[in-house]
């Protein structure tokens, strides 16, 4: 199925989120509470709410959206060259707003699909949420409401790699090992962003890492269908 669609139809991107605000004590008494009470599950006995707050930006009820990389194919000259753009600052609704005008003015047909790595269970609806938090209305490709599972316009390169088995899960670093892909962890890791964002304040050093993402997941989908991945100089930052 994946060899019938377009690959200049696809829209690949990345996502980086942090806790909205830097240390658990400032957020309201309302919020800790509502924190403790969502990480519950998840959380040691012995580790309070407070000491697992380095982990709010997974959830979108707690985090914000800091980097929205994304990239998408041309042809130049018989050549496939991917170009890569990001949407990044400390003003979310900005962030988001921005995404937004790019699907609705370039990626708004019925053909045209986004992609990511396990983006169905955290990039698609962590940015649709935030943009409903932040009063934004959603575009059309984030906006499922009704539609049938053959219906969602959405790939995913874990899902892919799963072939039915829905127990498996692959990193995106393991998924470039082992298939000769350039890894996109050259310098940090998803648990390091929030300590260079608040800490180092080196919000570049989080974008290159996260356009490193989306180039990585372009490149599973060339290796899904069986094409040589990019030479890097086909790989263009605009």
């Amino acid at each position: 199925m994946l060899h019938k669609i377009n690959i200049q139809n696809i829209l690949f991107l990345d996502i980086e989120t942090v806790p909205e605000v830097e240390l658990f004590a400032d957020l309201s008494e309302e919020k800790q509470e509502l924190y403790a009470l969502k990480t519950e599950y998840q959380r040691k006995e012995e580790a309070t709410a407070e000491a697992f707050y380095h982990r709010a930006g997974i959830w979108a009820e707690f985090g914000k959206i800091i980097c929205i990389s994304v990239g998408y194919f041309i042809d130049i000259k018989g050549e496939k060259q991917l170009r890569i753009t990001s949407f990044f600052g400390d003003d979310e609704a900005s962030i988001l707003t921005d995404f937004k005008k790019l699907l609705d003015t370039h990626f708004n047909q019925n053909k045209h699909l986004l992609c990511a790595h396990n983006g169905k269970e955290f990039d698609f609806p962590y940015i649709a949420r935030r943009m409903i938090i932040n009063r934004i209305n959603l575009p059309k490709k984030l906006d499922l409401f009704g539609k049938k599972p053959w219906e969602v316009p959405h790939l995913d390169t874990l899902e892919l790699w799963k072939f039915g088995d829905y127990k498996h899960y692959t990193s995106l670093r393991l998924l470039t090992s082992i298939l000769n892909i350039p890894s996109p962890k050259q310098d940090i890791d998803g648990s390091e962003v929030a300590n260079v964002y608040y800490k180092e304040k080196n919000l570049p050093r989080i974008v290159e890492y996260c356009e490193r993402d989306t180039v990585a997941v372009a490149q599973l989908v060339l290796r899904f269908l069986n094409k040589p991945i990019l030479d890097p100089k086909n790989i263009v930052t605009i």
